[in-house]
């Protein structure tokens, strides 16, 4: 069966000393990795814990939620990581439309994992407490290393179920399959060396887990980092002699602005970027950069993996796209300029949420929600969301455009482009932005002029709104519009 552990378990019999998964000093070989998550599932079979149960895990990262993440999939059980950044009543939220039968929390959250799993009376375990008498894995080290009778799981039942980010406020479960989980990073394996790669991803998201697969599914390894800072991530490369970067599009912004030439980055084969719109400019210096690597986009979602891939040979030749349909992927513009993707790799729905599923998978194609168009080579340029358009005075304005057209105008640091309800227009494009430290702050005149030849005029903003941060969404960083209107509303 094509199952999630079988990967772990496959490798622990050929390549058992090969590090599998790293942070700080903590090594994991293979091995280790398929004897402590077999000691793990025997532990959480104790506690009852079986075939579909579902274990939110509510921690930050750390190597025990790779060991829980193999060790439930073992047991046929679901693993439901939940956001350590979400406060206790963002997170039960969380918890309470998973429905599960255990929390595992790690110290910081313990108490508040405790309150919640009382409410729904049910067990809360701690993780990462050494001698903490509910400490899972001190729990764990006695029990058998040498495998557990496993239950007659399908490779069809759920294996993960991934909350999506929310930057429309109301968050839904995403089901995935082990099979699904298994072909989307068996996808990645054909390389002709182990992917040793580092993760900038938190361990409550499913890219982390993504990028984990498919450098196991090449007996390779993957280091995590506790946060995704510019010298934390050069400093694992350097370490580690990685091959393999991904990084969305801010973070590689960050990395660039250091003296990179102070790291031995000459084993990157891969440097990859997508999650957000990618600047060309940024495509450019990371060409510059990285002359020996494949400079690469991808583009996808929880609900569709990857669905179209921009490969080196095409990033300065096709600048702004994502590329190419992905390996079995169909993919159609729709109704709106919507993005319409139908492939053997969708996810199984929204958990317990017929309605939502029914509307975003209809006929076997996935909606996206995503507004896209196609050129004349079959390449994809995603321009905006369906929902972020800005009707004014009867124009559709894409906040994308805006966005990228502000890049680098003097004194704007970040910005975000938003559709605030008018009278007259419809609605009118505004442009919440965060001043740049030293430099005088733009005015809606220089905004305007910097739009000039830029976008046609109907595009540029005619409302500024200074704010302390853009705010977006967990580890993808894509910009939460629905919650700047509010604030902006609320002035």
């Amino acid at each position: 069966m094509l199952t999630v552990d079988s990967i772990i378990r496959r490798n622990a019999l050929v390549y058992g000393d090969r590090p599998a998964a790293i942070m700080d000093e903590r090594v994991l070989t293979y091995g280790q990795l398929d004897r402590g998550s077999n000691r793990l599932a025997y532990a959480l079979r104790q506690h009852g814990i079986g075939l579909h149960d579902r274990v939110v895990c509510w921690g930050e990262t750390d190597l025990d939620l790779v060991l829980l993440f193999i060790a439930l999939a073992k047991l046929g059980a679901v693993f439901a990581p939940v956001n350590p950044r979400f406060k206790p009543g963002e997170a039960a939220a969380i918890v309470r439309l998973a429905d599960p039968k255990m929390i595992i929390a790690d110290v910081d959250r313990l108490e508040d994992g405790r309150a919640l799993a009382a409410e729904l009376g049910i067990p809360c375990l701690a993780m990462g407490a050494p001698g903490h008498p509910d400490d899972i894995a001190t729990s764990s080290r006695s029990a058998p290393e040498a495998g557990i009778d496993e239950p007659e799981k399908s490779e069809h039942d759920p294996q993960v179920l991934f909350f999506t980010s929310g930057s429309t406020g109301q968050s839904k479960g995403v089901v995935l399959s082990h099979r699904t989980n298994f072909l989307r990073s068996f996808q990645g394996s054909f390389v002709d060396e182990p992917l040793r790669k580092v993760c900038m991803f938190p361990l409550f998201h499913m890219g982390s887990f993504t990028l984990a697969l498919i450098g196991w599914q090449t007996a390779g390894e993957v280091t995590f980092v506790r946060a995704p800072t510019a010298r934390a991530l050069l400093d694992a490369v350097a370490a580690r002699r990685a091959n393999h970067l991904y990084c969305i599009p801010a973070v590689w912004s960050r990395i660039l602005a250091e003296r990179t030439e102070d790291w031995d980055l000459s084993s990157l084969r891969f440097v990859d970027t997508g999650t957000s719109a990618t600047p060309p400019a940024l495509i450019e210096a990371l060409k510059q950069r990285f002359p020996d690597a494949l400079v690469r986009i991808f583009y996808g979602s929880t609900e569709t993996a990857t669905v179209a891939a921009l490969f080196d040979r095409d990033v300065l030749r096709k600048p702004g796209s994502v590329g190419r349909p992905a390996a079995g992927v169909e993919l159609r513009i729709g109704d709106g300029g919507e993005i319409q993707v139908r492939s053997p790799l969708l996810a199984d729905g929204y958990f317990r949420n017929l309605a939502a599923t029914e509307a975003a998978f209809r006929n076997g194609w996935y909606h996206s929600g995503d507004r896209g168009a196609l050129d004349e080579d079959g390449y994809l340029y995603v321009t905006g969301r369906l929902k972020d358009i800005i009707r004014s005075g009867g124009e559709t304005v894409s906040p994308t455009d805006v966005e990228q057209a502000l890049a680098g105008c003097p004194g704007v640091a970040d910005v975000a482009v938003v559709g605030i309800p008018d009278a007259t227009w419809g609605e009118i494009v505004c442009a919440a932005v965060v001043a740049a430290e030293g430099v005088p702050a733009p005015t809606i005149e220089a905004i305007r002029a910097h739009c000039a030849g830029k976008l046609a005029s109907y595009k540029h903003p005619r409302r500024l709104e200074f704010i302390d941060a853009i705010p977006r969404t967990a580890a993808t960083a894509q910009i939460q519009r629905p919650l700047i209107v509010e604030w902006i509303q609320s002035r």
